[in-house]
Order: structure tokens, then sequence, then C-alpha cells
């Protein structure tokens, strides 16, 4: 396992100190925020742990100290109870207002420095009792009472932490506002879940040793449960930073895609009826909800301009095809104000106005000027007005079969 967490461990350390300047952030503001704070620490803290789990670095810091083991303290120290107190006072102050969260917090805290303080005597006694260093401290000590004892504290520390950052994750969840903070605290919850399997196999060390079974030949467990386990709890614990920016750009990306759709339509009214454009075809990027707004009205102007070479007809024969094609509600709208849309342009090109008159059929009214209620849900409407109007067999065939009878 020693190659798997010399790559590993510096990964997990480089993404929670990612995720730490990334919070970094943050403070800018200059409002003094006790979750963000603890939050920072939390992701720091984690990080260093992991820097310092990597075989290679370990090793150099025992020596360069010349205090065998101590890099192991370090780690369950700071990478674990320190950590995870960390993370109940951030879902704290998180969920409930700063006079409420403080004093839950301080007792969380209080039973963390307990659990350190013991931990710290425990690893004295034990280093006193042998100065040989271990490539895996608890793995090839855990025989020993005192090294027992030491583990079962950590473990119980984190394993109690960990439900109890569970608990709190999806009680909050099930009452945030906030959709990203509401993922976010799944997210962690699922995080910490796959995580706690490293500290169930750290527990069953205990037991399984007493039985003359090696604790080694199942540490993969312990590395997949802090592969998969840590970047889900980094990932939710950031997502309400970063998870709006993903609404932000996937609504642009859809307002894109509807511009785009948009343009077959457009095109073909902007060649017939120069005048309902206000400005030239220019870079969508800079500016894309103007241009949509834009692309919208020219288009809804055109619909009303082409209203006298719009012919009953065309309606009635586009409708009875689309039913027969199966088509329905506003599948079947938009392909009949497509055929109609084509038809007046043709029309329109060809120098014959087709009076928009008739008795009623029962089937939509010419261009009836059907849409949403705002812009994005109007602008969603035309492009399945406009994808009708370029692909659809129902346009062309009654486009097409009413020219070829006329």
């Amino acid at each position: 396992m020693t190659g798997a967490k010399s790559v590993l461990y510096p990964l997990l350390a480089l993404l929670c100190w990612a995720a730490f300047f990334y919070r970094c952030r943050s403070l800018r503001s200059g409002r003094c925020d006790p979750g963000l704070l603890a939050l920072l620490a939390a992701l720091f803290l984690k990080g260093l742990a992991f820097a310092l789990a990597t075989p290679a670095v370990s090793l150099a810091v025992d020596e360069h100290l010349g205090i065998s083991d101590v890099t192991a303290l370090a780690i369950h120290v700071l990478g674990g109870v320190a950590f995870s107190a960390a993370l109940l006072v951030v879902l704290l102050f998180w969920a409930h207002p700063p006079e409420q969260a403080w004093p839950r917090a301080q007792w969380r805290l209080g039973i963390a420095a307990l659990m350190m303080l013991a931990m710290l005597a425990l690893w004295i006694m034990a280093s006193a009792e042998s100065q040989e260093r271990s490539a895996h401290f608890l793995l090839q000590n855990v025989h020993r009472p005192v090294v027992a004892a030491y583990s079962l504290i950590y473990v119980g520390a984190l394993l109690v932490a960990l439900v109890e950052i569970v608990r709190l994750c999806w009680r909050y969840a099930v009452v945030a506002e906030e959709p990203w903070l509401r993922r976010g605290l799944r997210l962690t919850a699922v995080g910490a879940v796959v995580y706690s399997v490293n500290f169930v196999s750290r527990a069953s060390a205990v037991v399984s040793v007493q039985f003359g079974l090696h604790p080694l030949e199942w540490e993969l467990v312990t590395v997949l449960g802090a592969g998969i386990g840590i970047p889900l709890v980094v990932g939710g614990l950031t997502m309400p930073s970063w998870g709006p920016r993903l609404s932000t750009l996937n609504t642009w990306w859809n307002n894109y895609r509807t511009y785009r759709s948009l343009s077959p339509l457009w095109l073909a009214m902007h060649q017939e009826l120069p005048e309902i454009v206000l400005h030239s075809p220019a870079s969508v990027m800079a500016n894309l909800n103007y241009r949509l707004y834009r692309r919208t009205i020219e288009i809804r102007d055109g619909q009303i301009a082409l209203r006298p070479y719009m012919s009953p007809e065309t309606a009635m024969r586009t409708a009875e095809l689309g039913e027969e094609a199966g088509l329905t509600g506003n599948d079947l709208r938009a392909v009949v104000e497509a055929a109609q849309l084509k038809a007046a342009l043709r029309a329109k090109t060809n120098g014959a106005p087709v009076p928009a008159s008739g008795a009623s059929t029962g089937h939509p009214v010419p261009s009836e000027l059907y849409g949403g209620d705002d812009l994005v849900s109007e602008a969603v409407w035309l492009s399945q007005i406009a994808r009708a109007f370029a692909y659809s067999p129902v346009v062309a065939a009654s486009v097409n079969g009413g020219c070829s009878r006329s």
C-alpha cells in the first residue's frame, strides 16, 4: 500500500489545500465568520495530515525531528480528531445563529481537546516503551495494550464525530432553503459515511490481531475510504460556494443553445424582412441575454409582418398531417405555426399575398402568437417552432404539398 499512499495522499493534500485557498477568498469581506474560519481550519488540517501521511514525508519528518512516530501522532490528532471537531463547528454555525451555535460548539471542542490530550499521553507512553520507528504505527503496534487503547480512543472519537456529522448534515439538509447548501450537506454526509469505513477497519484491527490476523492485509480499505470519502466531503463543504456558479453556467449554456436553435427561422425572416432586425449579427458570447431578447422580439415582429401572407388552409392541412403523425399539444401547435411561417415567407417571396380569411375550422388560428410567460419560456417556445421550421417532415410535406396542388 506504500506505493498507492505515495500517490493518493499528496493528491488529497492538494485537494484540501486547493479548497482552503479557494475559500480564503471569502475572508476579503472583513467579516469574522466563525463557520468559515472553522471550515478553513478543517481543510488546512486535513491537507497537512495527508501531506504528513505520505510515506516519504513522514519518514523525513521523523528523522529530522529525531522522534519516532511523531508524524503518526500529528496525523491522528490534527487530521483526525481536530479535523472532525472543526467540521462539527462548521455545521453548527451553518445551521444556527452564533448565539446558539457557540454553546453547542464549545462542548464539542472541549471533548475533542480531552481526546487529544488522552491520545498524547498514551502516545508518550508507547514511545517510552519502544524507540523504534514503525512504518504503520497503529497496525504494527496494536497488539500492545497502550497502543490498542490509543487506537480505540482515536477510532471511537472519529466514528462518533462522523456519525454526528452525518446526522447533522441530513437533518439540516431537510430544512435548508438554498439548493446548493442542501446538496452540499447531503454530499458531505455521503462522504462521511464512506470515510468512516477507514475507522471501522482500524477498530477491527484491535480485535483481529488477537486472533492472529494481520490488519495490513486489508489496508486497501483504508486507502479507498480516504480516496473516495474525502473528495466527497471536501466537495460537499465547498459546494455552497461554487455550486451557484454552475447554475449560472448552466443557464448561460441553455440560453446559448436556445439562441442558436432560433437561427434557421430568424435567418429566413431576416432575408425577407430585414426591417425587423435592430442590430447586425455579431458575437453572442459577451451579451447573450440581450441578443436572445432581441432575436425573440425580431421573430415575433416577423410573425406579425407575415400575417397577411398566411392562410387558414395551410393551418388546416398541417394540423391534419400532424395529427396523422401522432402529434398533439404544443408539438402540433409548433408544426402548424412553422408551416404557416414557411408558406408565408414563400408567398411573400413570390409576391402573391394570401388574405388571412375564412370560416372557423376548429384548428389553430393562423399565427396566434402562442408562447410563454417570460423571455426564457417565450424563446424556448420559438425554438420549438424554429426546429419544426427547419427539420419537421410534417412542415415540409404541408408546404411542398400545398405548393404542388396550387
